[in-house]
């Protein structure tokens, strides 16, 4: 899918009452470039886009999360608009054997529910990008995970953690449980709260300290989709570019979200020690 540059174009000049010949002087390129570009006569390299959508970002249009907004919007009742970040962009149909085998929940199709969230999670990748998805959930088996002891015992199984425990009823359960369903929604685990969920395998930590370090760490939610019938139910409606100046305004914006996340998962290794249950009490 490319992007919808024909349709920027157009809405970036007029959201600033620019003619072509303005917007091109002011991008420094040719303006029979620019118009080529607009008719969709010529697919436009790299380097324009980032132009474009550098000149309306560096304006204060932050056009992705305007484009969310009116998707949002426009959802039939009963659908859900997700988000895809992708480091080079989807190749084909969409698959359940997108990913690894080590993900949060093996393999499937994985989607966030922000597109900032998920242009942060891909933007140290030169090409990466977002898709706006439509997904129709009827007639879907779920699984709803929250910040708890089943969805940290999960990733940490999924992600081979658990080898020890594997066998575990209470750990069968929770992957039973998971592989009976169609999709599941659950916290986002990026690989700095996997570390925490590690001390808890390790016993470093108790449960009830693992769960409120994750909770400040919160990344929002995740939709993964792990049968071909749940997959069927999505509907790609754009590939987004993401400039080069809003990759550096979201990697300093995930900085300082880590740092505090930092900070308040100390302070939770400290304000719930000696609560809750180690790994060898829970899974005696």
């Amino acid at each position: 899918m490319e992007y919808k540059i024909k349709e920027d174009l157009e809405n970036i000049r007029k959201f600033y009452g620019l003619t072509q010949s303005e917007l091109a002087e002011e991008l420094g390129v040719e303006r029979v470039r620019l118009a080529r570009t607009e008719i969709g006569e010529t697919a436009p390299r790299k380097e324009l886009l980032d132009l474009v959508y550098n000149y309306a970002f560096s304006r204060g249009l932050q056009l992705n999360l305007q484009k969310e907004m009116f998707y949002k919007e426009e959802t039939e009742k009963g659908h859900i608009l997700l988000t895809h970040s992708s480091k080079k962009g989807i190749e084909g149909k969409i698959s359940t054997k997108y990913g690894r085998e080590r993900n949060d929940f093996g393999y499937g199709f994985y989607c966030g529910s922000s597109y900032e969230k998920a242009a942060a999670f891909t933007c140290q990748y030169p090409d990466s990008c977002v898709y706006f998805i439509d997904f129709n959930p009827k007639g879907l088996k779920r699984v709803e995970f929250g910040v708890d002891q089943e969805w940290m015992l999960a990733i940490a199984y999924f992600r081979g953690s658990l080898n020890e425990y594997a066998d575990n009823k209470f750990i069968q359960s929770i992957v039973n449980k998971v592989k009976e369903a169609d999709y599941i929604i659950a916290p986002i685990a990026d690989n700095r709260m996997f570390q925490i969920i590690d001390s808890f395998i390790d016993g470093e930590i108790t449960d009830e300290q693992c769960k409120h370090c994750l909770a400040a760490t919160n990344l929002g939610m995740q939709y993964v989709f792990i049968t071909d019938k749940a997959v069927s139910r999505l509907t790609v409606l754009e590939r987004c570019f993401v400039s080069s100046k809003e990759k550096e305004y979201l990697t300093n914006e995930a900085i300082e979200f880590q740092k505090q996340g930092q900070d308040k998962s100390k302070l939770a290794r400290i304000q719930y020690k000696n609560q809750g249950k180690y790994i060898e009490e829970l899974l005696k």
